[in-house]
């Protein structure tokens, strides 16, 4: 054996491990339902490869791993998958996670496996990859993908190679039993190790004193392995220790070998049943290795239990008395924590279920104030300062928790243990662990948007400076554009400046001026405002005929005269334009023929349809008299050109038919009067008369504002079903919005009767 040297703290609490050595390893019966959650390891929960429906084998991959940091998941029985949903997962708060639900088919089929003859003829790379997707987890409660130990840096050669073999919670003999019954699996999985991490000085599994039993099964089964061709079995060494709490924790392993010496060079691997040596016959993980104890269990003895399988079950072939139960704890009394449901399933990390009666294990006295007594110090194997982190954890203080190497502690619950004022320090590092964590998550989110945020602001201001420059350089072009302009206006007097702003001015009031100078244009907008004052006057004519009430109406009737007037001033300054057309033209020089032709062009645009009818037959009559003459000349002197000119005659005779045709057909406009000064302010008189109509009825009576309105409606109603009926005999588009209005009217009519009887 290997010397061992003694170390820091710990405690000796009863141990109660006989209980549960008294019976061989066995099996659990296949349940009707295997519940597999999707993070029963550390890392990235892996993504599900099978619907709801699908039939699956025993060790089919079921989901696959999502990234290095994760495992895969595997079918540990065949059967139907019926549902993919949250379920409860045995963790201290009780939460719910993703699940495969496998209803079982009782024939247990397996997958095709791919073994590995030789793992030492395949490359290191796939090695890593098959333990990834094996599923392979650690077994220290963290369930830490074991793909990710086997695989280290090359700047970090592990000198040793430790396989724990400690377990000094009470009660728990899970460990104890493997190395009993799967010796020789143990050794060839730390061979396999031992030639991933390329082959280790030292290879060590560490034991403690009270596993004489499985001190001997190793031992035996390392020397019928060192008479193996290419075996390293030689160097496996085995080193027994003093049962101390909590010996099984890989740092105090580590000490425990090398009294606190090379820490960081060690590598603690931890795995049941030889996992990694299984994992050559191409079986993935489905089974766990499991320990059932306390005195509520009629039976206390080791199990090998599927993956999946719920804790109700297995207690239930352990023989559980529920009434005799005072709570299941999973782990250790020390180390472990209460399930809320039986419904949780045994996963890769389950080593251990407690069914405690309440002698047994009897729950914790309240908790009383520190006495600074200083015990929980002594019993701190990792010589931490406990009593110090209980009063900076209960007041917050996260930075001096750091501090005083919080993170360092592997909540054994040896503090916990001594403490005489029963104070539960363990939850409180765990709630300061969990507080200082989110923080930090926190700080890392608040960093990232501060450092969104500094590179927006600082993008923004680049742009503003990138628009601030290029003002300023078109500031600086149109001061030397105008330094320029001043040395040519100094250098030459007499040029004329050349201001572009200037020239721009000029050139709108050229085209004002021009815009004014054009009747034709003012023509067309007249024209334009003409028809869509019209157009209101037919509109509000028509809501005169559907309004619903007296006032409306006034309104109404004050919009028409608004209309109308509107209507006839428009009128009048079309005829005040075709008026001053022939004055300006009469007024234009003869001698410009330039001017004389804008002027008729002016004064042509100007007329009227029956004025450009008759000028344009004058000068068809003028071409024809000429044309004649031509003709007349042609046939006297026999040209060629005669029956040309015939032809051009005949057209010219046709367009004057037709255009004395159009003349007469088109009906001579009148020009509607202008309206008398009386009528300027008509609309204005009707907003008045409606006011004081409104004002008149705010005085009246309730009984005679309804007589006043039931003879408007009266009198509205007879002239809208006049109306109606004149548009109904001429066929008129209006049909329909009268007759809504005659409707509206009629209503309206005998609701207000209605009204006044009850009156």
């Amino acid at each position: 054996m290997t010397p061992t040297w003694p170390i820091h703290g710990g405690i000796h609490p009863a141990e109660n491990k006989h209980q549960s050595m008294q019976l061989p390893l066995a099996d659990v019966s296949l349940p009707d339902e295997l519940v597999l959650p999707l993070n029963m390891h550390l890392g990235a929960p892996a993504e599900p490869i099978v619907a709801v429906g699908d039939r699956v084998l025993t060790g089919q991959m079921i989901a696959e791993p999502v990234g290095p940091f994760s495992a895969a998941v595997h079918a540990s029985s065949s059967g139907t998958v019926t549902a993919i949903e949250d379920r409860p997962l045995p963790h201290p708060s009780g939460m719910r996670g993703l699940c495969i639900v496998i209803a079982t088919d009782g024939k247990d089929e397996w997958v095709e496996l791919t073994p590995c003859d030789d793992y030492r003829a395949v490359a290191l790379p796939d090695l890593v990859e098959r333990i990834r997707r094996a599923g392979i987890a650690g077994m220290g409660g963290a369930g830490f993908p074991t793909a990710i130990k086997v695989a280290p840096k090359a700047n970090q050669p592990i000198k040793t190679l430790i396989l724990n073999g400690t377990e000094c919670e009470p009660y728990i003999t899970a460990d104890d039993r493997l190395m009993q019954d799967f010796a020789a699996e143990v050794v060839a999985g730390a061979e396999l190790l031992a030639h991933l991490l390329h082959q280790p000085e030292q290879i060590l599994i560490g034991i403690e004193d009270n596993k004489p039993d499985a001190i001997a099964a190793l031992k035996k089964s390392r020397a019928e392995h060192r008479g193996e061709r290419r075996s390293v079995s030689h160097q496996i060494s085995l080193w027994r220790g003093k049962t101390t709490h909590p010996d099984s924790h890989r740092q105090r392993s580590a000490e425990w070998k090398n009294s606190g010496r090379h820490r960081h060079r060690s590598a603690k691997r931890r795995h049941r049943r030889g996992r990694l040596a299984r994992h050559c016959e191409g079986r993935a993980v489905d089974f766990a290795h499991y320990h059932g104890g306390g005195e509520a269990l009629e039976v206390q003895r080791n199990v090998q239990v599927r993956l999946g399988t719920p804790i109700g079950h297995v207690l239930k072939e352990h023989g559980l008395r529920a009434a005799d139960v005072a709570r299941l704890i999973m782990g250790g009394p020390m180390m472990g924590f209460t399930l809320e449901t039986e419904a949780v399933p045994v996963v890769k990390t389950t080593n251990c279920i407690l069914a405690p009666t309440q002698q047994e294990l009897p729950p914790p006295p309240p908790a009383q104030a520190c006495i600074r007594c200083g015990l929980c110090a002594e019993a701190c194997p990792a010589s931490l300062l406990p009593q110090q982190l209980y009063w900076y954890a209960d007041a917050g203080e996260h930075d001096k928790l750091e501090a005083y190497n919080l993170f360092d502690c592997i909540e054994c619950g040896a503090c916990a243990y001594v403490c005489p004022s029963s104070i539960p320090l363990v939850q409180y590092y765990r709630a300061a662990k969990g507080e200082i964590r989110q923080a930090r998550e926190d700080k890392i989110k608040s960093d990232r948007s501060r450092e969104r945020f500094a590179f927006r602001q600082e993008r923004l201001a680049k742009a503003e400076a990138e628009k601030e420059a290029k003002r300023q350089e078109r500031a600086r072009a149109a001061e030397a554009a105008k330094a320029r302009m001043a040395e040519q206006q100094a250098a030459n007097p007499a040029a004329p400046a050349n201001d572009p702003v200037a020239a721009a001015i000029a050139r709108a009031k050229a085209q004002q001026q021009n815009a004014q100078q054009a009747p034709g244009d003012q023509r067309e907008k007249l024209e334009r405002q003409l028809a869509s004052a019209k157009s209101r006057l037919s509109l509000c004519e028509e809501k005169i005929a559907s309004a619903e009430s007296e006032e409306q109406a006034e309104k109404f009737r004050a919009a028409v005269k608004a209309a109308e007037l509107k209507v006839a001033e428009c009128e009048q300054k079309l005829a005040a334009l075709a008026s001053a057309a022939p004055a300006q033209a009469e007024t234009t020089p003869s001698d410009d023929p330039v001017a004389a032709a804008i002027a008729r062009a002016q004064a042509k645009m100007t007329m009227s349809p029956a004025e450009k009818l008759q000028s344009s037959l004058e000068s068809l009559q003028q071409r024809l008299g000429k044309a004649e003459e031509k003709l007349n000349e042609a046939k006297a002197a026999g040209d060629s050109k005669a029956d040309a000119l015939q032809t051009g005659v005949d057209k010219l005779k046709q367009k004057i038919a037709d255009t004395e045709a159009e003349l007469k057909a088109l009906a001579p406009a009148t020009p509607a009067p202008a309206p008398a000064p009386a009528e300027q302010d008509a609309a204005a008189s009707a907003i008045a008369r409606a006011q004081a109509r409104a004002a008149e009825m705010a005085n009246m009576s309730e009984g005679d504002k309804l007589r006043e309105q039931l003879q408007s409606l009266t009198g509205r109603l007879e002239k809208a079903r006049a109306k109606l009926a004149t548009a109904e005999a001429e066929g008129s588009d209006h049909v329909d919005a009268l007759r809504t209005g005659v409707d509206k009217l009629e209503t309206k009519l005998r609701e207000t009767q209605a009204k006044l009887e009850n009156a």
